[in-house]
């Protein structure tokens, strides 16, 4: 009876398991195991296991672009991540400003940008905002007497430019998140402070950003995955097929897709995507310990 009373919870789990197997367990396992060959292009039926020699190019052979990707995904994760959080926090606070009038229509009308389909928005800021020609940026330079400039030429300003795009596209959301979090604060306690002669900077780091971390913190850790594997902006603005700008800028995602598409070398490619999934993985343990320990 006992045995029986083991086994009936793993028969009704037993279709979600397959699921799991088939839709997660598998690909992950297949993509390591084709990171361990040299598949590509020339080898699709007949490669052969060549063991880590895929891995030892990324990690140690300076020319083959992975370390450099890295070092831009981590600089773009960063930077977005700290204006983000920064940018979001004083614009929340402008929202909750006492007096301010039509706060919910300046609320309503910022989450269009989060809203948008990704493609649509990443397509109007290509055609209606970067482009040499017809795009607004460069027709307002015009106006001012400065030359045209073509935002995705370089990896420098292509970066900047993407990078604009990424914030107006989710700075919505941290702002929004902030702001349901600066509603649960207690008026109070900023009453009190007041009473006891503190300014409005010291009202901030003593009162308002304790309060709020416990609910940003989880917010920050998820928009840091998004923005670390973000593909579809630098992608789409500077390798797009048929719209190819001269910038060479490439994150992680976009040189593992490179290497799989592109270059065809589908071991390479398999082995980033490992090491991506690693990078990932060590990162969420050492957040949520630190979350962990912040919570006890």
């Amino acid at each position: 009876m006992k045995q029986k009373m083991r086994i009936k919870p793993w028969l009704y789990s037993l279709p979600a398991l397959i699921l799991i197997a088939v839709v997660l367990v598998f690909p992950i396992g297949y993509t390591a195991y084709i990171s361990f060959t040299n598949m590509n292009l020339y080898h699709w039926n007949d490669y052969h296991l060549i063991g880590f020699a895929n891995y030892a190019r990324a990690l140690f052979k300076l020319d083959a672009g992975f370390l450099s990707a890295l070092l831009t995904t981590i600089i773009w994760t960063v930077l977005n991540m700290a204006i983000q959080l920064t940018a979001g926090f004083f614009l929340a606070l402008a929202l909750n400003a006492r007096g301010l009038r039509l706060k919910r229509i300046y609320k309503t009308a910022l989450m269009i940008p989060w809203a948008v389909p990704a493609y649509l928005s990443i397509l109007l800021w290509r055609v209606g905002m970067f482009n040499t020609e017809f795009g607004i940026l460069n027709k307002l330079l015009v106006l001012l007497g400065f030359e045209k400039v073509d935002f995705l030429a370089n990896n420098t300003i292509a970066f900047c430019s993407c990078m604009v795009l990424n914030l107006w596209m989710a700075l919505p959301f941290m702002i929004s998140t902030i702001d349901g979090a600066l509603q649960s604060v207690d008026r109070n306690l900023y009453e009190s402070a007041t009473l006891d002669g503190a300014g409005f900077w010291s009202q901030i780091w003593r009162i308002t950003v304790p309060a709020i971390k416990p609910i940003i913190a989880p917010a920050a850790v998820m928009t840091t995955f998004i923005t670390f594997k973000q593909f579809d902006i630098i992608y789409l603005l500077t390798q797009q097929r048929g719209y190819m700008t001269g910038a060479t800028l490439n994150t992680v995602i976009t040189y593992a897709h490179q290497n799989a598409f592109a270059s065809n070398n589908y071991g390479l490619s398999s082995a980033v995507s490992v090491l991506l999934f690693l990078l990932i993985i060590a990162f969420s343990m050492v957040t949520n310990r630190s979350l962990k320990e912040e919570s006890a």
